[in-house]
């Protein structure tokens, strides 16, 4: 299999785990409500980096970053521990932009927020999709 082909497959793969997480406030997955699209996901094989850049569904949105939990927890639980995760809002997709990818990407707040009982109950729901 090609590099090229196995990174096509790889980023299928990734898609396929993330696709289905379902929004904090809604009853829809992140895909459903143009979060998340195959686009907005990189895979570097070479450098084991994946890059996710998801779009709120508004400026304000208080949950962007339960959502960034639950993509990082996600992949958390399906990518090999050697890659590097970044997961980004969109640019200019939220008002506080620069705070919330500082929040997804500084590893102690993301292990401090997920030993939270409250808040790894409710990644704990979202990325159950069976309610989809």
């Amino acid at each position: 299999m090609g590099v090229e082909l196995l990174m096509v497959v790889n980023l299928n793969m990734q898609t396929k785990y993330v696709r289905d997480i379902r929004d904090p406030e809604h009853p829809y997955s992140l895909e459903q409500l143009s979060v998340l699209s195959e686009d907005s996901i990189t895979l570097d094989d070479k450098l084991n980096r994946i890059i996710i850049t998801f779009t709120p569904t508004i400026q304000h949105c208080s949950m962007a970053t339960i959502i960034g939990l639950c993509l990082r927890a996600k992949l958390k639980e399906c990518l090999p521990l050697h890659y590097k995760v970044d997961i980004r809002v969109s640019p200019g997709s939220h008002a506080d932009e620069d705070s919330v990818n500082k929040q997804l990407n500084d590893k102690e707040r993301v292990v401090a927020a997920l030993e939270n009982p409250n808040l790894r109950q409710l990644v704990d729901e979202c990325l159950c999709s069976n309610e989809i």
